[in-house]
């Protein structure tokens, strides 16, 4: 999954009129993050923003593929997908593309945030469950 260095600088330049993206190599690819939210991956040089069910069909519908990580397993993707390239050459598309692939992300980071605060129940030694305590 390499990146190459013309090709990250190239993405970055096109958010750089709207948003201050950072990025991170990671797996042999880049993490891009706005706002320190995890929104977008870049592979192969190849830009991929996250997906959820409110914008999905947008990518669906312009025959986007999904981010299939593992190449012998092409049945395994992940809830990312290509932007087109006429939507990455668009600053006020990618503008909005780029809001809606944020709100994914920051939805799925609440998501995860509410499933690590809910107490889990142990059983103790008669038996009988109950709340587990919060370490502070």
């Amino acid at each position: 999954m390499p990146v190459s260095a013309d090709y990250l600088t190239y993405v970055l330049d096109q958010f750089a009129h709207f948003a201050k993206v950072t990025s991170r190599r990671m797996f042999g690819g880049v993490g891009l993050y706005a706002d320190g939210m995890f929104f977008a991956l870049i592979a192969e040089d190849t830009l991929y923003f996250k997906v959820d069910d409110s914008n999905r069909n947008d990518f669906v519908q312009r025959g986007s593929p999904a981010f299939q990580p593992f190449k012998d397993d092409p049945t395994y993707s992940m809830n990312y997908f290509s932007v087109p390239e006429d939507v990455l050459e668009d600053p006020d598309e990618l503008q909005r593309w780029t809001r809606r692939a944020l709100a994914v992300a920051t939805s799925a980071a609440a998501a995860k945030q509410r499933r690590t605060r809910t107490p889990k129940k142990r059983q103790t030694s008669s038996g009988k469950t109950r709340t587990a305590r919060r370490k502070r």
